[in-house]
C-alpha cells in the first residue's frame, strides 16, 4: 500500500486542478481511513466543536485536492498538508460560531438541535497563537500542527520535517511550553 500511494503521490504531484482523475480517486480510499482518525482524535479533544468527523474529513480532501500545485514528496507530508488543512478549517468554524454568538439570526425550530452551544474559544487562541510562534520558530509551529492536529508520532513527525527524534522532543517541549505560557498568561 506504501508503494501505491507513493505511485499515486508522484501521479498528482504538481498537477493540482487538472490532477488525474483517476489517480485521485484511487488514492482517496488509501488516505481516508487515516484522515479519519486524524480528524477523530482531534475531535475527541475538541468538545465545543460542532463539526462532524466525516465533514472534516471531506472538507480536507477537497482542499488537499483543489491545490493549484502540490508537491507531496511522501506519506507523511500528504498528512502533514492535511493536518494544516484541518486546522484551517477548524478555526475557520470556531471563528464563524464566535461571530453568530454574538449576532442575532433567525432560525427554524427545526435547525436549532444543530446549532452549536458553545465556541471553543481555546481553539481560537492556540490559533492565534499558533500565527505568532510561527513568525518566531516556523518548525516549531509545523511541529505542534502535526503532533496536535495531524497527531503524528515524534518518530512520524521527525520524518516529515527531516529532523531527528530527539530534536523533536527537544523542540516539542519548547513549543508546549511556550504556548502554554502564551495561552495562559505570564
Amino acid at each position: 500500500m506504501a508503494d501505491e500511494f507513493a505511485v499515486l503521490i508522484q501521479e498528482l504531484s504538481g498537477t493540482g486542478r487538472n490532477a488525474n482523475r483517476a489517480a485521485l480517486d484511487k488514492l482517496l480510499p488509501i488516505v481516508y481511513d487515516e484522515l479519519r482518525r486524524l480528524a477523530a482524535s482531534f475531535l475527541r479533544r475538541e468538545h465545543a466543536v460542532s463539526i462532524q468527523t466525516t465533514e472534516l474529513v471531506h472538507e480536507a480532501y477537497f482542499k488537499l485536492t483543489d491545490q493549484k500545485k502540490v508537491d507531496w514528496e511522501n506519506r507523511g507530508q500528504f498528512f502533514a498538508v492535511a493536518a494544516q488543512a484541518m486546522r484551517r478549517i477548524l478555526i475557520d468554524a470556531a471563528r464563524q460560531r464566535k461571530s453568530l454568538k454574538f449576532g442575532v439570526e433567525k432560525i427554524s425550530l427545526d435547525e436549532a438541535p444543530t446549532l452549536p452551544c458553545e465556541v471553543n474559544q481555546e481553539l481560537i487562541e492556540l490559533d492565534a497563537a499558533l500565527s505568532e510562534l510561527e513568525k518566531l520558530d516556523e518548525q516549531q509551529c509545523r511541529m505542534v500542527e502535526l503532533r496536535y492536529f495531524a497527531g503524528l508520532t515524534i518518530e512520524e513527525t521527525a520524518q516529515v520535517l527531516k529532523i531527528s527524534p530527539a530534536t523533536v522532543k527537544r523542540e516539542w517541549t519548547i513549543a508546549r511550553a511556550w504556548l502554554f505560557k502564551k495561552i495562559n498568561g505570564d
